[in-house]
């Protein structure tokens, strides 16, 4: 069975568009490969969060993977910084990844461009975190953003050239999983791209349901269609769509008809989208705070997620370890 690895932000909470897009797949791919999920809690540590949000944040975020559909007992969910032996290969990996080619890297110049008072060693070497993060279980398969491809490259190369200056074929070189059409990409309220936590547009699966109604509300329109049948602009487009991935098919029907016959009052579509969207919605919040609640569970899944994670890193570290030239005396 091929190996699946993925990074989880361990800051921000789910969105539609997260789900959709990512978890729901997620879900599925835990019954067909063997499946890391791992919290980048080091990775957050270039921002340099406080104690306190640091915690709170990847417990809210364990909370909301698992309430989705993420089994513990079918794949390996774990904290990150619970495996310290991801950070012995990034160390080692770290002294044959040279600063030209990272300086290079489009994550960098984007992140100092974006934070430029706070240039870390861990910004420019990212890349080399994030391979020690997939090969340490040699996984084959990552899915990954557009964001996030060459960085999936560079592991590659990190990867190929482990291999190469040792002359053995022992690092797999891991392949960006594709979804395919089951990827959705959910538009934002505001009436451009995709629905995201930079940009603001975005309904949180631990929204209330106040909340919901006053985003939904204010999502972006026009003035109405002036002509029957007309082409619907961006932001309607983007309603309708919502509307069609949260609504039953009938009343999408309606909506669709009253657009075409100029009849349409944005008000009322707002407002069956809010109510349809707290309906979906609803289990999934109930669900987190019932876990993000349950210290006694939530420590049980990090604890048995390390040892899940340690079993397999471990191995990794110590050929690693002997292929470099470490020996036991």
């Amino acid at each position: 069975m091929e190996t699946v690895l993925s990074g989880i932000r361990s800051t921000g909470n789910l969105h539609l568009g997260n789900y959709f897009g990512a978890v729901r797949n997620f879900v599925k791919m835990q019954h067909e490969y063997n499946c890391y999920f791992f919290i980048a809690d080091l990775h957050s540590l270039t921002t340099h969060p406080k104690p306190e949000n640091l915690h709170d944040n990847i417990r809210k975020v364990l909370s909301e993977y698992i309430a989705c559909g993420i089994d513990p007992e079918v794949a390996t969910i774990y904290i990150q910084s619970d495996v310290p032996e991801i950070s012995q290969l990034y160390l080692l990996l770290n002294m044959n990844a040279y600063i030209g080619e990272l300086e290079r890297t489009t994550t960098f110049k984007e992140k100092i461009r974006k934070q430029p008072e706070n240039v870390n060693a861990g910004l420019l070497t990212y890349p080399v975190l994030m391979c020690a993060d997939i090969i340490i279980h040699n996984a084959n398969k990552v899915p990954v953003g557009k964001d996030q491809e060459q960085n999936l490259e560079m592991a590659r190369k990190f990867a190929k050239r482990f291999n190469h200056i040792y002359n053995v074929d022992y690092f797999t070189l891991p392949e960006p999983f594709n979804f395919g059409s089951d990827l959705v990409k959910v538009p934002g309220l505001d009436g451009t791209g995709k629905m995201g936590k930079s940009e603001g547009n975005g309904i949180y699966l631990i929204d209330e349901p106040s909340v919901i109604r006053k985003k939904v509300m204010r999502a972006v329109t026009d003035a109405g269609p002036e002509q029957p049948n007309s082409t619907k602009p961006e932001p309607v487009q983007n309603l309708f769509y919502l509307l069609e991935l949260m609504s039953e098919p009938d009343t999408v029907a309606h909506f669709e008809q009253a657009y075409n016959d100029c009849s349409i009052r944005y008000g009322d579509l707002k407002k069956q989208l809010a109510e349809d969207i707290i309906q979906f919605t609803t289990p999934y919040r109930e669900r987190i705070l019932e876990i993000y609640n349950d210290s006694e569970y939530l420590s049980k899944v990090v604890k048995n997620g390390a040892n899940r994670a340690r079993e397999s890193a471990s191995k990794t570290l110590r050929e690693v370890r002997e292929i470099i030239g470490y020996k036991s005396f």
